[in-house]
Order: C-alpha cells, then sequence, then structure tokens
C-alpha cells in the first residue's frame, strides 16, 4: 500500500512537472531557473533551453556552500542562502532576470524562499 502511495505522489509531480515545462522556458536573454528538492538537500540551476546549458548552479551538498558557513539541508534557512548564492553567480554570468521553474513542487516552504532570496538578491523573477 505504501508503495502504491508514493507511486501515484511521483507520478502527479511528473504529470505537473510536464505542465509546467510546457510554458515555461528558458532563453538566453531569460534563462529557466530549476529548483529540486530532495528530503535533504536542495540543487538549483539557471538553464539556457536554447543551447542545454548550464549557466550558474548551486547545491547544498557542495563544498563552497558548506564552507561559507551556510545553513546545512533541506530547511528553509538553507534555502534561503542558497537562493542567494545563485543569484550572485548568476549575476557574474550575466544573467540579471530568470523564469522561475518550480520543479512540480508547491510554491510553499522551501520552494517559495528560494525565489523570494533570489529577488532579494537582485534577480527579477
Amino acid at each position: 500500500m505504501q508503495v502504491n502511495r508514493r507511486k501515484k505522489k511521483e507520478a502527479r509531480r511528473a504529470a505537473v512537472r510536464q505542465r509546467v515545462r510546457r510554458k515555461v522556458l528558458g532563453t538566453p536573454e531569460r534563462p529557466r531557473l530549476a529548483v529540486f528538492r530532495s528530503n535533504r538537500h536542495l540543487q538549483l540551476q539557471v538553464i539556457d533551453d536554447s543551447v542545454g546549458r548550464t549557466v550558474a548552479a548551486v547545491s547544498t551538498l557542495e563544498q563552497a556552500f558548506k564552507e561559507r558557513g551556510h545553513a546545512q539541508g533541506a530547511t528553509v534557512a538553507a534555502a534561503t542562502e542558497a537562493g542567494k548564492l545563485l543569484a550572485e553567480r548568476a549575476g557574474e554570468a550575466g544573467v540579471k532576470t530568470v523564469v522561475f521553474d518550480r520543479g512540480g513542487y508547491n510554491y510553499h516552504g522551501r520552494v517559495r524562499a528560494v525565489a523570494e532570496a533570489v529577488r532579494e538578491a537582485g534577480l527579477v523573477v
């Protein structure tokens, strides 16, 4: 029974993700900010879909994130710090605006914290 529930949840998220991706597309002028969250970590990428290239990325797993003394793991505080770091890296790459791809997750908690932190750091979402 538990396996069925998990499969239904994964299938629902995959359907939502596909529906969002039909509308959200990254361009060189306005790349896509993609969010992936697991139970333990976050991964954020700024992607130019026209050439399939990652412009900037941040993960709570990476050493640079931990060395800066940021909160570890999958917390709202870590999401906020990751969003600020991503905005900094995207700015260095010349990105000023992005389109937000929530990856099929609800716009709540960590996903919302990333979006708000990126906006505060200067990227237009």
